[in-house]
């Protein structure tokens, strides 16, 4: 049985601006994030952004080249979002980058019903990883407690200056992230829950 977001109490603050009734330049952002993200369809995240063609172009671009580009491993990237929107408790964010960090996780176990999203302390995710994932957290909850001691932790993890600025790239995007998806009120996508069932 396929899971389906029926909650319709809390719907969406901002319009959810659907791909027909969008501009054609927000179109064409819509076919960026469905092409650089692989999706076959375009995320609440962004359609609830889809009345401003400004503010979605702004967004995307620090979401893309933060999130979907760089050295910095897609799925170690989704972990730390996954992690902090946990603590957070947003539960549009939790969701998602829980369904995209399982959906990559098969480089890390190849048995279908592991999700590395409900395994965090498991054994299988690498030490550099779980380093990474503790003190990105951190700097995204508590930025003002980071410490030159933590960004020589990641070093030892192994990870060079080039890495270590994008990591922290993620802290900040992660409260961008957070932030629009409560503050709009948007409900996670059912094309995102049925991958992840």
């Amino acid at each position: 049985m396929a899971l389906k977001n029926t909650n319709t109490e809390n719907p969406s603050r901002f319009k959810i601006v659907e791909y027909e009734d969008a501009s054609p330049r927000v179109q064409a952002i819509y076919d960026d994030t469905k092409k650089s993200l692989q999706l076959p369809f375009v995320l609440n995240w962004f359609k609830c952004q889809g009345n401003n063609a400004t503010l979605l172009e702004g967004n995307w671009t620090k979401l893309k080249t933060t999130l979907v580009e760089g050295e910095v491993p897609s799925l170690l990237k989704h972990l730390i979002l996954y992690n902090v929107s946990s603590k957070k408790k947003c539960n549009y964010c939790i969701q998602a980058h829980g369904a995209f960090a399982d959906s990559m996780g098969k480089v890390l176990n190849d048995d279908a019903s592991f999700r590395v999203s409900q395994n965090m302390d498991s054994d299988i995710i690498p030490k550099s990883y779980k380093t990474a994932i503790t003190i990105v957290s951190k700097a995204a909850l508590e930025p003002r407690n980071i410490t030159h001691a933590d960004f020589e932790e990641l070093q030892h993890a192994g990870f060079d200056d080039v890495e270590i600025q994008e990591l922290m790239a993620q802290a900040d995007l992660v409260n961008m992230l957070n932030t629009i998806a409560d503050v709009c009120g948007i409900q996670i996508d059912n094309e995102l829950l049925e991958l992840k069932a």
